[in-house]
């Protein structure tokens, strides 16, 4: 008998495109982006599917686990309202597809509503024509809290509004695209579409590659061009203005201005000053010419707008007033979010440019108006009711729509005379059902509503859309908004082109660009937080040596040490750092454990770590993503209850991976930080931190009376046991030892080795004043370089080792007063080209 032929390969890949699409059932009515209304396969789909199935299941679930370790990683993250800690970024494994043919159409239309409602901010904060001739009601430009009457005739640089737009879309009953809601403020997502294209491309880069994808690059380095070509200056300080670590899409501002080449900055990092905004940094005062904002308008000066608002810049808008700034997107620009605009949105378009809109709104219809007030009630059963101006319906969440079919007869009457009495405060909508999209649940194919923002930006050339976007998928099959939060994931947007698609890098090719070697001049806030970042990994590193003694000596069989004794020492110092409270029972590993794990102790390793966690959080977009990945895991690794060690093994154990980890941040510190301002200022804090942490060891375990197991213990503290031992024959004596923790220049781990350091690092960093006069830090530093160098071992007291630790905190206020620049009495650089 003839053996049986062996199935090829695609045979293979048909057979699983088969099985994975035979039990794929879109939604009843609702359109599906991979099987239409006829029952079809949408084409691309088919492509796209049959080349994943030419993976095998192991090969597939390889790759999403490496999507998904990418992520955690890379520090990708996010905020739902209300969040007190960061959630890894929920990525959906399959991509959103759109054919070349379709996405024209999608990105001429957002295109043509950007240049609409370009237009109409500028009528509205100029000649006010559209509300003078009838087109627009006065109510719904003045009712909007968005509309900010400081702003009203100022003019921005070049009449541009508008520099990023965003469209959220979905499909209609009848498969065409429309616009759900319109984003004017402060878009976001842009950078976490970014990051999922990263992702996906590196999890699937043949199936990327031979997809034709259209890249994201050039959109990105045109709305970068775009933005630079509104400065008055060839060379352009462009900030990105964030709200803070704490907003929802701070990892996506980090991001965008690391890939962008934008400085971040928060409201406090800035102030006017001759009409002009300027970033306050450790060089003095240094103009921003650009400000990409992510903060919302109402919180952008708190002296004309909120005054509440601690995210703002005091004076900003007069500084737009005299023309000092651009503004990206202009101040005011969220009235165009108002849900009562979509009504009149394609009269305008009409109106101002003469076209119809290729994109239509959902239907609304705003209940200011007494002919559509009475539609809107006479068909309530078929409407969704939203804030005209975002504000709450019936108490639920504002912007939130309530599809009143699903409310009560008694919610119905009261909704009802809520629009009666006060009609221009409610909007009345289309019920939107969101089309679907596949998404890979379990090894199959599941269809779950999604809603596409899309984005323009301003270019020279008009404007550019980009060819993808952010896609939100919900997992509730009823979903009528999608918002990142629980049950929500977000995926890639593949754009298929129909020619071959030219890899775009931002990376400069013009041979003229000037050569740096150094970035800009470093704001005081990302300074400080830095000097603090050494400063904590250092301090947390003495308690976690501390630590490591106590057990280790809990466990030294040694007959000549008095372990006991030994533990009273080491919990006297946990007490005076804060690290275990000062009543704590005796026990040394419950010692351990609190000065470990204690989450109420400000003293303790953990709280320590997470100290340092924040302060790295703020200068998210300054570190590395294998220093990020440390310092979270650092942090992660001690949070665990006190009560899960229970011997002196187990914790050495958790202390020395501790330790490890923050030797592993400062090894990437010293080896791939470059030898900026930023690279000086974690040194700066490291040093300081680590000569007054040896000042102060030296005056515990290496006092006058101090017997040879203290003073072992302090050579284990300063990592020095091995050192001593091969310089010195005999035992432990109290001069070699304390010579070794203060005045050896060769050693380290000495206070007189962080002294020469930090001497070195302070002469790199700028002045303010040209006169060739040493400034503070600087006089501080050489008076105690001088007395350290000339102390001699076997003449210190604790009375002068105790001078040495004041004179470093005296020079650590010292620096902070110098360079970490806040407050009315901000210095300003002395030179004669004054303010840069």
């Amino acid at each position: 008998m003839r053996a049986s032929k062996s199935p090829s390969q695609a045979e293979i890949a048909a057979q699983r495109f088969a099985a994975l699409t035979a039990n794929y059932r879109p939604l009843p009515d609702i359109p599906d982006e991979f099987i239409n209304a006829k029952g079809q396969q949408a084409p691309h789909w088919v492509k796209f599917l049959k080349a994943l199935c030419g993976l095998d299941a192991e090969d597939i679930d390889r790759r999403f686990g490496t999507a998904d370790r990418h992520i955690r990683n890379a520090g990708v993250s996010y905020r739902a309202y209300g969040d007190t800690s960061e959630r890894a970024w929920p990525l959906s494994h399959l991509p959103l597809l759109i054919e070349a043919s379709e996405w024209q159409e999608i990105a001429t239309g957002v295109a043509q509503r950007a240049r609409l409602l370009e237009a109409v901010a500028s009528d509205i904060y100029g000649p006010g024509t559209l509300v003078s001739g009838g087109d627009l009601p006065a109510a719904v430009v003045a009712g909007s809290p968005d509309f900010l009457h400081p702003l009203s005739k100022v003019e921005p640089r070049g009449g541009k509004h508008l520099f990023l737009y965003a469209a959220d879309l979905g499909r209609g009953p009848d498969g065409r695209w429309w616009v759900i809601g319109d984003r004017t403020q402060a878009p976001s997502g842009s950078g976490y579409a970014l990051a999922n294209r990263l992702v996906m491309s590196r999890a699937f880069p043949s199936l990327y590659r031979d997809m034709n994808i259209a890249r994201l690059a050039p959109f990105f380095q045109a709305f970068r061009l775009g933005l630079t070509a509104m400065a008055t200056r060839s060379d352009p300080r462009i900030c990105l203005l964030t709200p803070g670590p704490y907003n929802e899409t701070y990892f996506e501002q980090a991001y965008l201005a690391r890939y962008l080449g934008f400085l971040l900055v928060e409201g406090g990092d800035l102030t006017m000053r001759d009409n002009q905004i300027h970033v306050r940094t450790i060089a003095g005062l240094k103009r921003a010419d650009v400000i990409w904002r992510r903060i919302d308008s109402d919180f952008a000066d708190p002296l004309e707008l909120n005054s509440k608002s601690h995210l703002g810049v005091p004076g900003l808008v007069d500084a737009l007033r005299n023309d000092g700034v651009v503004l990206a997107n202009a101040l005011g620009s969220g009235v165009l979010e108002t849900p009562a605009l979509l009504s009149f949105l394609p009269r305008l378009c009409q109106r101002l440019l003469g076209e119809d809109l290729h994109l239509p709104n959902v239907a609304t219809w705003w209940c200011g108006q007494k002919h559509e007030q009475d539609d809107v009630i006479a068909h309530l059963d078929r409407m969704a009711i939203i804030g005209a101006y975002c504000n709450p319906v019936l108490g639920h969440k504002p912007n939130q729509a309530v599809v009143t079919a699903t409310l009560t007869s008694a919610e119905k009457k009261q909704l009802i005379g809520d629009i009666r009495r006060r009609g221009v405060d409610f909007v009345g909508q289309e019920v939107v059902k969101l089309s679907t999209t596949p998404v890979w649940d379990n090894g199959k194919l599941t269809p779950r509503p999604f809603v596409l923002r899309v984005y323009a930006a301003r270019t020279e050339d008009g404007w550019t859309v980009m060819p993808g976007g952010f896609c939100r998928i919900s997992d509730r099959l009823d979903a009528r908004a999608v918002a990142m939060g629980e049950g929500v994931r977000s995926a890639d947007v593949w754009v298929l082109a129909d020619t071959p698609v030219e890899h775009v890098s931002l990376l400069p090719t013009d041979e003229t660009v000037r050569i740096r070697r150094l970035m800009g001049n470093l704001p005081s806030r990302a300074a400080d937080n830095l000097f603090w970042l050494g400063r904590y990994l250092e301090r947390a590193e003495a308690t976690l040596r501390l630590i490591h003694c106590l057990a280790g000596r809990m466990i030294d069989t040694d007959a000549q040490n008095n372990p006991q004794r030994l533990a009273e020492r080491i919990g006297s110092v946990f007490i005076a750092w804060g690290a275990v409270p000062a009543k704590a029972p005796p026990e040394p590993m419950r010692l351990a454990a609190t000065a470990l794990h204690g989450e109420q102790e400000y003293g303790s390793a953990l709280s320590l770590v997470r100290d340092a966690h924040r302060a790295a959080s703020f200068i998210r977009e300054r570190l590395s993503t294998d220093t990020w990945r440390l310092i979270d895991e650092l942090a992660i690794g001690l949070a665990r209850d006190e009560q899960s060690l229970h011997t002196e093994a187990e914790t050495i154990e958790r202390v020395d991976t501790a330790l490890h980890t923050i030797a592993a941040i400062a090894g990437l510190a010293q080896e791939n930080m470059n030898r900026g301002a930023g690279w000086h200022f974690l040194e700066i804090g490291r040093r300081i931190e680590r000569a007054i942490n040896a000042c102060r060891f030296t005056r515990h375990f290496g006092h006058a009376e101090a017997p040879a197991e203290e003073l072992d213990l302090l050579l284990d503290l300063i990592d020095s046991p091995i050192t001593y031992r091969s310089r010195y024959m005999m035992g432990v004596a109290l001069a070699p030892v304390r010579d070794m923790a203060l005045l050896d220049p060769f050693n380290p781990r000495s206070v007189a080795f962080q002294v020469e350091r930090l001497a070195d690092h302070l002469a790199g960093l700028p002045t303010l004043s040209d006169d060739g006069m040493l400034e503070s830090p600087r006089r501080m530093t050489v008076k105690l370089s001088a007395d350290i160098a000339t102390a001699v071992a076997n003449q210190l007291d604790s009375a002068k080792i105790l001078a040495f630790e004041q004179m470093l905190l005296g020079l650590a206020d010292a620096i902070a007063a110098r360079y970490f620049l806040q407050g009315p009495n901000l210095a300003r650089a002395d030179k004669s080209s004054g303010l840069a």
